[in-house]
């Protein structure tokens, strides 16, 4: 099964891309957050992509915007997506969003999504199950079996 990650990192040409019209990335801007080459903009030593697997970078919230992802997918007949993310009302709504407007099967991880309990609930239950299927780790270790 093919894996994808998606980071966020910016190099000094996408800082300068950045409107002061964007609340979220102006503030990284200005504060430098995310910048290639550090810490915070690699991904987490425990999610580390294995051989084969494909890293995108983006810079902003949702993992087909300024990316080559659609690219990735279609190049390899890829139809379905499992996604999972911090946070769930940023990149996950995003995410979920722009791939059913795309025609990809959705499923969403619950358990590997993360933001504030209320948020997260009402994302999980009341609007992701429109375009994708809402499941959790066990139900995807079924759905592969």
């Amino acid at each position: 099964m093919p894996v994808v990650h998606v980071r966020v990192a910016f190099t000094e040409q996408d800082y300068a891309s950045v409107s002061e019209r964007n609340k979220s990335f102006a503030a990284m801007r200005g504060a430098r957050r995310l910048a290639e080459g550090t810490p915070d903009a690699e991904i987490h030593p425990d999610l580390a992509p294995g051989a084969g697997d494909v890293v995108v970078t983006k810079t902003r919230v949702g993992a087909f915007s300024t990316t080559a992802l659609e690219t990735h997918l279609r190049g390899r007949g890829i139809d379905t997506l499992v996604l999972a993310g911090v946070a769930t009302s940023g990149v996950v709504l995003s995410t979920v969003r722009d791939a059913a407007d795309r025609d990809y099967r959705l499923f969403v991880l619950r358990d590997c999504c993360l933001d504030t309990s209320e948020v997260h609930s009402l994302l999980v239950s009341q609007v992701f199950p429109r375009q994708a299927e809402v499941i959790d780790v066990a139900g995807f270790g079924e759905l592969l079996a």
